[in-house]
């Protein structure tokens, strides 16, 4: 039999030390980050991550991410030059491909699915 997990309450999540984001660009944005289910190939992930202010690059060639905002706000730079705001209690998912920047404005805490190109 496969059971349900239930991993409680995500805001109060002590996720550890914070580090520099590797792939910053501007200001010092510092993140930490749990996984907290990661399926039996491999190929899925789900967790929480939080970041404090700064701007850096993402690359989803590999795989595609679903993202929720728990707390914070950001705006996301796609590769042709547009952006959206994003904040709080909004959803998004940065699909297979998509490459651009994160400007987070605030400490900013999402829970993420990746999914690994080819599922």
């Amino acid at each position: 039999m496969i059971s349900f997990e239930n991993f409680g309450d995500l805001l109060g999540l002590n996720l550890g030390a914070a580090a520099p984001k590797p792939t910053a660009i501007a200001g010092d944005p510092q993140e930490a980050a749990v996984a907290l289910w990661k399926s039996p190939d491999g190929k899925m992930e789900t967790g929480v991550w939080e970041c404090s202010p700064g701007r850096f690059t993402a690359d989803r060639s590999q795989q595609s991410e679903i993202c929720h905002i728990l707390t914070g706000r950001v705006t996301l730079h796609n590769g042709d030059g547009t952006s959206r705001d994003i904040g709080a209690g909004e959803m998004f998912v940065l699909p297979l491909g998509w490459r651009g920047e994160w400007t987070i404005h605030e400490q900013t805490r999402k829970i993420y699915t990746m999914i690994a190109a080819g599922v």
